[in-house]
């Protein structure tokens, strides 16, 4: 079950049920499960802000739209990128639609040591990964976005986040998942992509 629950927990944006609201105790209990995933000298950095207000809810997605476009502007995808591009863009299109928005902060900004910039998102995406187990294991889906950081600043001035302390890391679209068998996605084998003692080793 739980091998199951690890390769088949994808970014799910097509597959959400936009018509089924998601109850507040229900993503409650995911945000309990989350919060218990490890974080740098068990800091606990995360901050949520869920967004279930359609006006609110329309605000981002304005935003979020922008960012999705000018990420796109200029690039040239790989063919096999097309579908995964047709699904965010899917998504973009949809997102106001979607019951639930988790936004994802962090108390700060960003360091600028290397180092320290690890520890600041390195001491909350194990968090996000716990919530997106959580939310699968549930019947609910979600994926991790951050085309809306594009402008950070201006949606944190629609959501009276003080923008000098508190970091957006990730927006995630939760909603109840439309009926579908899971299996796992794409991936390169490991061993494909690993290396041993060296760089340039075996």
């Amino acid at each position: 079950m739980e091998t199951e629950l690890l390769t088949t927990t994808r970014a799910f944006r097509r597959r959400l049920d936009l018509t089924r609201p998601v109850e507040r105790q229900e993503l409650l209990d995911c945000l309990d499960i989350a919060v218990h995933a490890p974080s740098g000298t068990n800091r606990q950095p995360w901050r949520f802000l869920v967004l279930t207000d359609p006006s609110v809810k329309q605000a981002v997605a304005e935003y979020y739209r922008k960012g999705f476009a000018a990420n796109l502007s200029g690039r040239t995808p790989r063919p096999d990128q097309l579908r995964d591009l047709d699904s965010g863009r899917y998504l973009a299109e949809h997102l106001p639609e979607v019951p639930a928005l988790v936004l994802v902060c962090v108390p700060g900004r960003p360091p600028e040591s290397p180092v320290r910039l690890a520890s600041f998102y390195g001491s909350v995406y194990p968090m996000v990964w716990n919530l997106l187990l959580a939310l699968h294991s549930r019947g609910l889906g979600a994926t991790l976005t951050t085309a809306h950081l594009a402008f950070e600043r201006e949606v944190a001035g629609l959501l009276g986040i003080p923008f000098d302390e508190v970091t957006q890391v990730a927006l995630l679209p939760v909603a109840h998942l439309r009926p579908g068998a899971p299996a796992p996605g794409p991936r390169i084998a490991a061993a494909e992509v690993t290396r041993w003692n060296r760089w340039d080793g075996a």
